[in-house]
């Protein structure tokens, strides 16, 4: 596609509706003024068609301006700063079709309300320039909303897992083996596959695989774990099965040059979590799991391990399961990320289903609540030094109300060196859910009043606090001003 080119037919397109509005005028009246149809002044207003110069000189006639200013590149003021974003061609970064939005649609919002549109627009480059959002950070927000805009469940790629396990005789019944996985890369798609010390490369002691697309050559890292081997096998094989190009030659990724990448690798992801997690495989084992009146955490421990996959896969598949086979509409998946000695706990990945939930993520210095079972894991697993340490608690939230069952499992960060992660999935606490979950009652699930941040939390003598509750004393404070102000205003009326 020529940039070029397209934002000069744009550009045109937005000022011939700015000369027609301001002229009190309607497609309809300057067709007939014109004698050009509605319909092509409509696709000239909306870029995409320029007029020929015979055109631009009727047009000029009846609009009654010069035929200079209407193919200069010049914007006015009002839609200078939209000159800016077409320029940039950040319209075409932006995945609009994976919500049903055409660009010409979004064009034609901007136009109609310029000056709101670029308050905005300037109000979102703000907080994105305040907050360090990068390219990346843009890229992988849209990819969460698009997940979460379709409950993280995509039919058509349960349904090609299905379709390759017929094709190459894989049994979906039963797990399947890194042997058959690299056979299949090896045999069908003529990979090779070596493993080397990524370690005796400083730069390359965070990766933990690297694709050579000129000789088909996997380079798979001596630290890498057997679960970790698996998804890396089973997503090269989706990139080859799905006829994937445009992909990252990186694990852990490095960078993402266009959108179209992060959102290759994400179905690559999710065909390999739906092939080494098989759909019907899981939803049977974790039915089994939910019949047991009083499960214990070593039960837990042993569903995720009879798969041999790491804990964050497992709990990614059920974001996808949970959803569409057990109906539970809303719940929420996070991993959270602690430098061994330190006090810092971030969160590095969210995704909500449904609605907003309880735990999210903000861009503030302020500390999450370390009565989070996903902070206890962490916590934990360093004391113990276990190499995977799982727990369950309810969490109910002081400030809204809602109850979430979480499930959180804590593990030596396989990408970053002294450092331990927690993936947590909770489940939103409804009549419908305390059906499929009956162990809920009982006693052994222990029940913690929780807060979002210390800094944002009114729960008292809170022994884990880590800092005082500022951000809610000063809401408190002007609530408490703003009232006595209405008092005044009362009394002086």
């Amino acid at each position: 596609m020529d940039i070029e080119k397209d934002y000069i037919k744009l550009i045109f397109g937005l000022k011939l509706k700015q000369v027609r509005t301001q002229k009190n005028l309607s497609l309809f009246g300057l067709a007939k003024l014109t004698n050009l149809s509605k319909s092509y002044l409509n696709e000239i207003e909306k870029g995409k068609k320029y007029p020929k110069t015979d055109k631009i000189l009727l047009l000029c006639e009846h609009l009654e301006t010069s035929y200079d200013q209407m193919v200069s590149l010049k914007l006015d003021n009002n839609l200078a700063p939209i000159g800016e974003i077409l320029k940039s061609g950040i319209l075409k970064e932006i995945p609009l079709e994976l919500f049903g939005i055409q660009e010409a649609d979004l064009i034609d919002i901007i136009a109609n309300a310029p000056a709101k549109v670029n308050a905005f627009i300037s109000t979102i480059i703000e907080i994105a320039q305040h907050y360090n959002l990068s390219r990346e950070s843009f890229f992988l927000a849209a990819l969460r909303s698009y997940q979460e805009a379709h409950s993280n469940y995509f039919e058509d790629l349960e349904n090609k897992v299905i379709e390759f396990s017929k094709s190459f005789q894989i049994n979906l019944d039963s797990k399947i083996t890194i042997e058959e996985l690299e056979a299949i890369l090896k045999e069908e798609y003529d990979y090779s596959v070596k493993e080397i010390a990524f370690t005796d490369q400083e730069a390359l002691g965070d990766l933990r695989s690297i694709y050579v697309p000129k000789s088909k050559t996997l380079l798979l890292s001596t630290e890498i774990d057997a679960p970790q081997k698996a998804f890396i096998l089973a997503k090269e094989i989706a990139y080859n099965y799905l006829k994937i190009s445009d992909r990252l030659l990186t694990f852990s990724w490095i960078k993402f040059e266009n959108f179209d990448q992060v959102l290759n690798n994400f179905y690559a992801s999710y065909f390999a979590g739906a092939l080494l997690l098989p759909r019907k495989l899981v939803v049977d084992k974790i039915n089994d799991f939910l019949h047991n009146e009083k499960p214990n955490p070593e039960e837990f421990v042993s569903l995720i391990e009879s798969f041999d996959v790491s804990p964050e896969s497992f709990y990614q598949r059920l974001t996808n399961l949970l959803p569409k086979d057990f109906h539970l509409k809303n719940l929420f998946f996070l991993r959270m990320s602690h430098p061994i000695g330190s006090d810092v706990y971030q969160i590095k990945k969210e995704l909500h289903i449904t609605n907003q939930q309880e735990p999210h993520a903000n861009e503030t210095n302020e500390h999450y609540c370390r009565r989070w079972v996903s902070v206890k894991t962490i916590d934990e697993a360093i004391r113990q030094n276990k190499p995977h340490f799982f727990d369950a608690q309810i969490s109910s939230y002081v400030h809204s109300g809602n109850e979430y069952l979480v499930f959180s499992s804590a593990t030596k960060d396989p990408f970053v060196k002294d450092n331990i992660r927690s993936i947590s999935v909770g489940i939103l606490i409804t009549p419908a859910m305390k059906k499929k979950f009956k162990f809920i009652e009982g006693k052994p699930l222990v029940k913690r009043i929780v807060g979002v941040t210390c800094e944002t939390c009114d729960v008292k003598d809170c022994l884990e606090r880590a800092a005082p509750p500022i951000a809610l004393e000063n809401k408190k404070r002007h609530e408490n001003t703003d009232m006595v102000v209405q008092q005044f205003i009362s009394q002086y009326s």
